[in-house]
Order: structure tokens, then sequence, then C-alpha cells
């Protein structure tokens, strides 16, 4: 009404009121009336904007990799992107005068692409696949000292990779040497299982080998303690054998000693007995038959005299016509030998 109009903006934004060339108010957050045909009003937005980008750059050999990511910048001296850039609003107080403020996050993007091109320069396709720490590190430190940022009054709150692809021919390539590196991995894996598994069944064998060779060694050993103590047990049986076959001769021999000695004494006996019969018979010899008679019978039994005396009578048969021997006296004979025993 009559051009008078209000306003009033967010915190996070800093506003400017112009008339007649001059400053008039300044501030983030303010609210107030103005007269719109006199009033210039510069919007500069202080909060966090995210800002994506992609671009497609060459490694060191030549080799097309897409990166995308993001960064995070704020307006730190909004006075100063003022002077540089139209953030003038409109005669609505809506929308801005220029097309400015959309330029701004395309300069950070073109500036980021530029220090991106000198880090992906630098290397080769797999170690750029590889580096978005690294790259990232240095964008961050190379952001934070570029003199563009800070000519803008922006400050760089952060920034990340998202993703490093090469092109899709690349990319198939890059899968087929590392499918085929990883196929001959796994062919060295099973190669090497196998060998290990020989290996194994090798050492396994060894110890089998070993074993049966310890045990024949142990056999080998008891057997040849065996056969030490069988042939100590016969060294001592023939020691045994030849003690007892010594003592056997020593007694054969002490027992023909004897014999020698018996037989020697049988004769010694013999000859005293022969000569003794001799001298006896030499000194009977000169003796009366009779007297001799008489004397044997002296000591005989009286069954040895009866006996003597019949052998008289049978000597003398022929000149006995009659011979009556009694009853009594044959019973008295065929009792004594039954009364002895």
């Amino acid at each position: 009404m009559l051009g008078i109009q209000y306003i009033k903006v967010q915190p996070t934004t800093y506003l400017i009121q112009y008339q007649g060339g001059k400053i008039v108010r300044e501030g983030a957050g303010m609210s107030f009336f103005y007269f719109a045909p006199r009033t210039s009003l510069v919007s500069v937005p202080m909060a966090s904007t995210d800002v994506p980008f992609i671009f497609e750059e060459q490694t060191a050999d030549y080799q097309t990799v897409t990166l995308q990511g993001q960064m995070t910048y704020r307006v730190s001296e909004p006075k100063k992107l003022a002077a540089l850039l139209n953030f003038t609003l409109s005669a609505n107080g809506s929308s801005y005068a220029s097309d400015d403020p959309e330029k701004l996050s395309q300069r950070v993007v073109n500036l980021i692409h530029v220090l991106a091109r000198t880090e992906i320069e630098k290397l080769s396709l797999r170690d750029v696949l590889r580096a978005s720490e690294q790259i990232v590190a240095a964008l961050r430190k190379n952001l934070a000292a570029a003199p563009e940022l800070a000519a803008l009054g922006l400050e760089m709150l952060g920034v990340s990779i998202l993703a490093i692809k090469p092109t899709p021919d690349t990319a198939r390539a890059l899968e087929a040497e590392t499918r085929e590196r990883l196929l001959k991995e796994a062919d060295e894996a099973i190669c090497a299982r196998r060998n290990a598994a020989v290996e194994q069944e090798r050492a396994i064998r060894e110890n089998e080998l070993n074993t049966e060779i310890a045990v024949e060694s142990k056999k080998r050993q008891i057997r040849e303690t065996q056969m030490d103590a069988e042939r100590a047990v016969q060294e001592k049986q023939t020691q045994m054998e030849k003690e007892k076959l010594a003592a056997d001769i020593a007694q054969e021999e002490l027992r023909k000693a004897l014999v020698a000695l018996a037989t020697a004494n049988a004769k010694t006996e013999a000859d005293a007995r022969a000569y003794g019969i001799s001298t006896t018979m030499q000194a009977l010899a000169s003796a009366d038959a009779a007297t001799l008679q008489a004397l044997a019978s002296s000591s005989m039994k009286p069954e040895q005299l009866i006996a003597f005396a019949f052998q008289e009578l049978a000597g003398k048969a022929e000149k006995i016509g009659q011979l009556n021997i009694s009853p009594d006296l044959l019973r008295e004979l065929l009792e004594r030998p039954h009364a002895k025993k």
C-alpha cells in the first residue's frame, strides 16, 4: 500500500537494506517495513549448502574416469559475497532479481573440478580407483587454502567422494582382468591345496613307514634279545651238559678206579682165600679121612646128620640086605622143613 512493504527473513539469512546507495540497516534474521520504490534489499543465505558434483577426467595413463561427490559450504562473509555477486531481491521481495545466486554453486563445482583434475592426472587408473581418500584429503587441503573461496567469503565445511568409476568398457576389461586373476588365484589355491594334500599324504605315508620301520626295528630288537636269551640258555645248557659230562666222566673214572680197586681187592681176597684153602688143603691132605669126617659132622645140624647118615648107607647099599625106617623118623624129616619155614 503506497509502496510500503514488510519483510522478514530467517536467522540464517543476512539481509542488507540499501536506500539512496547507502546501507540503512543490515543483519541476520531481520524484519522491518520499507518503502519499496526507494529501497534495494540484498538477501544472502548463510545456511550450509550441499553442492553435488559429477564430472569426467583422464588419468595419467589416459583412461577416463567419472568422479562423483558432494561439497558442503556456507557463506561466512555475506557482505563480501554481496559485493561480488548480485543477491538483490526483486520488487516482490521473494525472488532474486538476477541468476547470480544460482551461479555460486557452479563456481564452487568448477573449483572442485580443477582441483580434482590436478590430483587425478597424477595417478594411473588403478591408483585412482583406490585413491578416493587421498583425493578427498587433497581437495580438503586445497579448498581450505583456495583464494577463490576466500574472495567470495565462503567457508568449506566438508567434501566427500561418493564414487570413482571407469568407463563401461574399461570396467569390463578390469573386471575381466580381475576375474582372470581371481580364477588364476583360485586355480593356484586349488593347486596349492592339492599339493598340500599330496604333501600331507606323503607326510602321513612317511609317518606310517617310519612307524612300520620303528615297529620292525623293535621286533628285530625283541627277536635279537630273544635269540640272545635263547643263545645264553643254550650256552648255559651246553655248559651244564659239559659240566655234567665232565662230572659223569669223572664219576665213571671214579667208578672205574673203584671197580679196578674192587677187582684188585677181590683178586687179593681170592688170592688170600685160595692161599687159605691151599694151606688148609695142604694141612688136611696129611689128615685121616675119618678124622676129617668127624670134624665135619661135629658142626652139622640134626637133619644134616641124618642126611649124611643116609648118604653113608647109600654108599654101602650093596652090603645092606634090608633097611627099616620107622614112620616117626619119616614124619620128623618131612615136618622139619615146614617148621623151619
